[in-house]
């Protein structure tokens, strides 16, 4: 089924302003406050929350841009895992526009990732316009930008660019010409250009960033002004000029009508919207999710989809190498992108991913890296055991059973069966859960490694590996019928007669009963693991382990909607765990890695994706879903992008600036997010979570026929 396609037959005025498509989407960004800083230390990369993500749908322009804090923010290339561009904005009068404007973004095409921002002085004394697409060609970053004199004076204007080619610090790059280059090192050069022309003024080189003032002939007499501008990257300094120069001659029509139709064809090559979508708003995050993950692959390595364009807090302070987790990618996160293009009609995205995550980024022995760079190279490598099972459901839900996947399926469900290390803890006891920095047994982790295995038999029965298919099985069944004495509590402090039992977060010792005590990790607390819960036991059913009306689950959800769930005028949604720390400070400043466990100095904040979780476990239930789907458009911020955190009642929400439900300053776009919300979607239309593994369910749950 296809999707009517937006005409643009005035596609200069539409970037210079003129003509709006979506003006309901404008909203009023709130002023940043203090604690965050508007102009970050050097060597540091700009705040996390984007409200703009886009590169072109073609594998040869291999740039990505994105948005923030009313300028130009990092810009990526040639991989999505490598920021080699810190900042553009202008300045008026010698004043950054960052500081002195009220920003404005809005798509300025609702079914391609085009964006423009307005910045508005704040003394109401000039308007400065400004739309951003990538040129389908080339690795081209193309603006259009309009000034405006409100005030009837002339106001000279500049551009101050920072360039950070390769995301290195290991050698100092070289710095700018008046050829229009603003920095190169030994992988790549960068360089702008304009018409009509900009003009070097200044520049100067520090910690592995190049800092350009360039003058432009934007003087704002009355009236509007405009230009083009092309940032330009290439494998040397010439590359990148004649990269520049050639997308400046192709004409700014021209490479707005390629992006934008690049996208329009690709939105009608999925399935239709479903009917669940009952508002505009709703309508509006369910198409940008489906860009948003379509722009999160990597294109010189298909498949690789990373968790977020972005650098949030500590990630962000300083040149890294790599550039930051969020820029890996992750065998779970891939897990949940790749079930929302199933549902979406993407097969092909999602049979890449699963390629990626089989031929590249798995192991010899079977296993996974805790996360890999784009290309499969392990990066963080501790092991966290639901990552090892998702891969195999996915090749389930997909259908790919064919000798060569088979291959890695098995190589992937023997590591889960034999796993084991030296201090004689076996699995399902995993050295990471969910949230990476605890080890034990985990609910959530136990239902990915049972599902895991039964989809792996079900691989197995239909490769006539009866052997396997059975040993498997036994397994599971094992660890299904022992899962209570891991991980459900009758002691903990939250129970009472009406709640005899509850499951835990995770147990140390395979003791729900004990009052063994333990850091729950990132800044928290030391607390008895008898009173740590997390929503993510829900995994239990979405993957079809437990029945949803199950006693112990119904007595769980209470526990866990008293100690984490947060109501919002967007929502309700739920932390983590109980103590999380992994978000601000009370005062809004950035989570900073060096802060003592038990310190408290941070909080982690209520998250999105729990409120998507939460829907499918009420359609599980055979309950409506249509208010987590509604709350989870809600947290989209005036770009359209859904963040990894929204604010729940404690300090700074409230204060100007921090309205409860609505985005942190955490990773904004986060892939999850999005792909949590289409996942949602298509559940609420169906009636039932439609990544719920049936082979799992029937086996356990439900009477299939």
């Amino acid at each position: 089924m296809t999707r009517p396609r937006v005409v643009l037959p005035l596609l200069f005025a539409l970037l210079a302003g003129a003509v709006s498509l979506r003006p309901a989407v404008v909203h009023l960004e709130a002023a940043r406050p203090a604690a965050q800083g508007d102009t970050p230390p050097t060597p540091n990369w700009l705040p996390a929350d984007k409200q703009g993500f886009g590169t072109s749908r073609t594998l040869a322009s291999k740039v990505w841009f994105t948005l923030e804090g009313g300028e130009l923010s990092e810009v990526y290339y040639p991989r999505l895992d490598t920021p080699s561009f810190r900042d553009l904005q202008f300045a008026v009068d010698g004043v950054p526009e960052r500081n002195a404007t009220v920003h404005r973004v809005a798509l300025a095409d609702p079914l391609s990732l085009s964006y423009r921002q307005t910045n508005t002085d704040k003394r109401h004394r000039w308007r400065l316009t400004k739309t951003y697409v990538t040129d389908p060609a080339r690795s081209t970053v193309v603006m259009y930008v309009s000034f405006q004199s409100l005030d009837g004076r002339r106001h000279r204007v500049t551009i101050l660019a920072d360039a950070a080619p390769s995301n290195q610090t290991d050698a100092a790059p070289r710095s700018c010409s008046q050829s229009g280059v603003l920095a190169s090192d030994s992988r790549m050069g960068i360089a702008l250009i304009g018409r009509p022309a900009v003009r070097v003024t200044r520049c100067a080189t520090h910690a592995g960033i190049v800092s350009t003032t360039l003058s432009t002939d934007l003087t704002g007499r009355p009236g509007q002004l405009g230009m083009t501008l092309a940032l330009a990257f290439g494998v040397s300094r010439r590359a990148a000029l004649s990269t520049a120069r050639a997308s400046l001659r192709s004409g700014l029509n021209q490479v707005v009508r390629g992006y934008t139709s690049g996208w329009h064809r690709y939105l009608a090559s999925l399935r239709k919207p479903p009917h669940s979508l009952a508002t505009a708003v709703e309508r509006r995050e369910y198409a940008l999710s489906e860009m948003v993950l379509a722009a999160s692959e990597d294109k010189m390595n298909r498949g690789a989809f990373i968790a977020s364009p972005t650098m949030p807090w500590a990630w962000g302070t300083g040149l890294q190498v790599p550039s930051g987790p969020y820029h890996l990618v992750w065998s779970r996160d891939l897990y949940e992108i790749a079930t929302a293009l199933i549902a979406d009609g993407d097969s092909a995205g999602a049979r890449r991913a699963l390629h990626f995550l089989l031929f590249r980024q798995q192991q010899p022995d079977g296993s996974f890296p805790q996360n890999s760079d784009v290309t499969g190279k392990p990066a963080l490598t501790n092991l966290q055991l639901d990552e090892v099972a998702d891969p195999i459901i996915l090749a389930w839900q997909l259908g790919a059973h064919d000798p060569g996947t088979w291959e890695h399926v098995k190589r992937a469900a023997d590591f889960l069966v034999g796993w084991h290390d030296n201090q004689g803890h076996a699995a399902p006891y995993t050295p990471q859960e969910r949230w990476e920095n605890q080890a034990g047994y985990s609910p959530a982790t136990i239902a990915a490694e049972i599902a895991g295995l039964v989809c792996a038999a079900s691989l197995a029965q239909q490769g006539g590996d009866t052997a396997d298919a059975t040993r498997y099985l036994a397994t599971a069944d094992a660890w299904r019928a022992h899962l209570n004495a891991w991980t459900l509590t009758t002691t903990g402090p939250y129970t009472s007669p009406s709640i005899p039992a509850y499951y835990l977060r995770l147990t140390k010792d395979g003791d729900p009963n004990a009052a063994t005590t333990y850091s729950v990790g990132d800044s928290g607390p030391t607390l008895d693991q008898r009173a740590v819960v997390d929503p993510s036991f829900l995994e239990l059913v979405r993957l079809g382990v437990i029945a949803p009306d199950d006693p112990n689950i119904l007595s769980t959800i209470r526990v866990v909607d008293a100690q984490l769930s947060t109501t919002t005028p967007n929502g309700t949604f739920w932390h983590r765990y109980s103590g999380d720390g992994y978000g601000e400070q009370r005062s809004g400043q950035p989570w900073n890695v060096g802060f003592p466990p038990g310190s408290q100095t941070t909080i982690g904040r209520v998250w999105p994706i729990f409120a998507g979780e939460r829907g499918e476990y009420e359609l599980a239930a055979g309950h409506d879903a249509a208010p987590e789907l509604r709350a989870m458009a809600a947290t989209a911020n005036s770009g359209g992008l859904i963040p990894e955190q929204v604010w729940d009642q404690n300090p700074p929400s409230g204060q100007p600036g921090f309205a409860p439900g609505t985005p942190t300053f955490s990773a904004t776009p986060l892939a999850w997010s999005h792909a949590q919300l289409i996942r949602l979607a298509w559940s609420v239309a169906a009636g039932r979570p439609v990544e719920q593994p049936s082979v799992v369910a029937c086996r356990y749950v439900r009477k299939c026929g």
